[in-house]
């Protein structure tokens, strides 16, 4: 191994604007036990494919993935941007989660962590390193352990909110991981735990999904009350005790990232153009995104991170922002959904109708309105659930 060889890896991944990199060994992880113990206590909830035997054989050994493998590089990307103004503060405007407002991270870091391969491709064979080189890019894709390898590579402590916390960058950023079959010199792991007594992140979440460190002090999150995987993972019905507390996070949550003293004083603004927020991801009105056609719903959300939900899981995780929000103007477009062709959208409209008719003073106009649209569904849908929903709109 030339001496310069690390400092130049490191100088590339800056230059393709990686915030952090850093390396280490593929030894087998010694988290395999509480992961384990983690999905036989069902908090995965409809994760099914976190808990396939081949692939939780393959998160504890990353020979399974690639025999070859000799090294491993683990990289951060910035992601983290202002909320527009008067986001989230603003009930009548759907909030999406920081990472989701702008390009797919999946595609733009696997181009990077291409290109930091293409780099190691050419410079190992000219510094008589390997004469060929085999590597394979990770970016949420695959059953890696990622936050365990990135802090066997120094780049932060798992935090109580169960993210990756950088000292110096807060938590505002992407993982990305690259098997190598060349053997790189690790850095040094990352050993503190800088979260001390804070239990902010804790007293914020709204649907106390953070259960606080076990006996071994891995933090540990009960997913199936998450807001991000209420909006994104979720492909049901909402619990009905939950929707209450989503507010008007419509894909995915920030909040116990938000509160992080570390990303309060260091979270890092992104500098990937990639990642910039849009017209329809910076805060947009609820009541025209309830109006949109699969048509609509593709073309605007083509090579987002929300067209993962699908045009049906969106409309549902804002059918509930509106109830929360309750304003009269949420009427008629929630009228309009309960004739939506997906069960999942007229069952929440149902819900968000008959929060804002348990509202004390609505005008006589508009509770015909709503009383309508659900009582003149009642009389013709089929589907127990929406109806189960309408009838209980109608009670409240």
């Amino acid at each position: 191994m030339t001496a310069s060889f690390p400092g130049d890896l490191q100088r590339r991944g800056r230059e393709l604007g990686l915030a952090s990199l850093g390396v280490c060994r593929p030894d087998a992880t010694e988290h395999l036990a509480f992961y384990r113990s983690w999905l036989e206590e069902g908090f995965h909830g409809e994760m099914r494919y976190l808990g396939r035997p081949d692939s939780v054989a393959r998160r504890g050994d990353l020979s399974l993935t690639m025999e070859t493998v000799r090294s491993v590089v683990v990289v951060t990307q910035a992601y983290g941007q202002e909320d527009p103004p008067g986001i989230p503060e603003d009930a009548g405007r759907g909030v999406i989660a920081r990472y989701a407002r702008g390009e797919d991270y999946h595609d733009v870091l696997k181009r990077r962590l291409g290109d930091l391969l293409s780099w190691i491709r050419t410079e190992a064979p000219r510094r008589g390193l390997a004469e060929e080189v085999r590597g394979f890019p990770y970016v949420d894709t695959g059953p890696i352990l990622e936050r365990d390898l990135a802090r066997r590579a120094g780049l932060g402590w798992f935090g109580r909110n169960t993210m990756l916390i950088h000292p110096r960058r807060g938590s505002w950023f992407f993982l990305g991981v690259l098997l190598l079959d060349l053997e790189l010199p690790a850095t040094e792991p990352f050993t503190p735990d800088h979260c001390g007594s804070c239990r902010a992140c804790l007293g914020a979440c709204p649907t106390g999904a953070l259960l606080g460190r076990d006996e071994a002090g891995a933090p540990v999150m009960d997913a199936r009350l998450c807001i991000s995987y209420l909006t994104i993972e979720l492909k049901g019905p909402i619990p009905r005790e939950l929707r209450p507390l989503m507010g008007n996070r419509i894909f995915g949550c920030d909040i116990c990232q938000e509160v992080c003293p570390w990303n309060v004083r260091f979270g890092e603004a992104s500098e990937e153009p990639a990642y910039e927020a849009g017209p329809d991801t910076d805060g947009p009105a609820l009541t025209e995104l309830m109006g949109l056609t699969d048509e609509e719903f593709g073309e605007r959300f083509s090579g987002s991170p929300i067209k993962r939900a699908k045009r049906r899981g969106l409309l549902r995780n804002v059918a509930v922002a509106l109830g929360n929000w309750g304003a009269l103007e949420a009427v008629p477009v929630l009228a309009l959904a309960m004739e939506d062709e997906e069960p999942l959208v007229r069952g929440h409209a149902a819900w968000a109708l008959g929060r804002i008719l348990g509202r004390k003073g609505i005008p006589g106009d508009r509770g015909f309105v709503a009383a309508e649209a659900l009582l003149g569904r009642l009389e013709v849908e089929e589907d127990p659930w929406v109806r189960e929903e309408i009838e209980a709109a109608l009670r409240g």
